[in-house]
């Protein structure tokens, strides 16, 4: 039957990730999630669907794909059933925190990182070692504040997982890009322009690195600025025309008042 064929591939991607097989796991979970679908009862096989979904997102986070992964893990921390503890579910959503962090900067990532926030448990991660500074370090990325490598960040960096410890090909950890990614977004928020050398300062990192970083992300168009390699000046810049960026303004105002209140609210 179906149900049977996702149960052993569902299995096989277990087994892969536990010899830390991704490639292999990532397969078979695929191939799990084409039948998966053509269960004809699956209200009869929730606790088979749960372990797929599970899977599923421990193979996206394995294989680096951190954005997909923290949407996954946020779903299953909703998951409305007695087959999973609450505890379990609040894993889930440390989990979540953790990959909604390390993803890329962008809209998508925001959106991903606000569902997190507004999640009423989420400063119950706190009481969890291994997610205990997880709600301080997203809460600053959700509000778009500049990070500093302070002793929270040190201990989430630590509380990673190996797969998320390794560096990249531009010689920056998974969380010191994403850091660095935010914090560019943070200060295009505060300044019109800004030398390298104190944007360098500004995210504890050297000049040519800050410049590096802010090539990238305006080639991916991440931010919006221009480069000045004579000066050594970064420029930010508007999108579109003055009554755009006015209406861009107003919006923005709006979200950041709405995120004052939710903190009021919770406390």
């Amino acid at each position: 039957s179906a149900a049977d064929r996702c149960d052993v591939f569902v299995k096989i991607a277990e087994c892969y990730l536990e010899e830390d097989e991704t490639v292999e796991a990532d397969g078979a979970v695929t191939k799990a999630g084409m039948v998966v679908e053509s269960i004809p009862d699956p209200e009869n096989h929730t606790a088979l669907i749960l372990r797929y979904k599970s899977t599923y997102a421990r193979v996206l986070d394995s294989n680096r794909k951190f954005l997909q992964a923290a949407s996954r893990y946020h779903d299953l921390s909703q998951s409305n059933t007695d087959l999973v503890d609450a505890d379990d579910l609040l894993q889930m959503l440390g989990k979540a925190a953790t990959c909604a962090i390390l993803a890329p900067s962008g809209p998508q990532r925001q959106r991903v990182l606000g569902l997190v926030y507004k999640d009423e448990r989420l400063s119950q991660l706190d009481s969890l070692p291994e997610f205990e500074t997880h709600s301080e370090v997203l809460t600053k990325m959700y509000m778009n504040q500049v990070i500093r490598n302070d002793e929270a960040l040190l201990k989430f960096e630590k509380g990673l997982p190996v797969h998320a410890q390794a560096v990249m090909g531009d010689g920056l950890t998974i969380i010191e890009r994403a850091v660095l990614e935010h914090n560019m977004v943070a200060v295009s928020k505060i300044y019109a322009s800004i030398y390298f050398i104190e944007l360098g300062e500004l995210l504890g990192v050297e000049a040519d690195k800050a410049e590096r970083v802010a090539a990238k992300m305006v080639m991916d168009g991440s931010i919006h600025a221009s480069i000045d390699e004579v000066d050594g000046i970064l420029s930010f810049q508007g999108k579109g025309s003055p009554l755009v960026q006015w209406d861009e303004s107003i919006t923005s105002f709006c979200l950041q008042l709405n995120r004052v209140t939710d903190v009021i609210r919770g406390n």
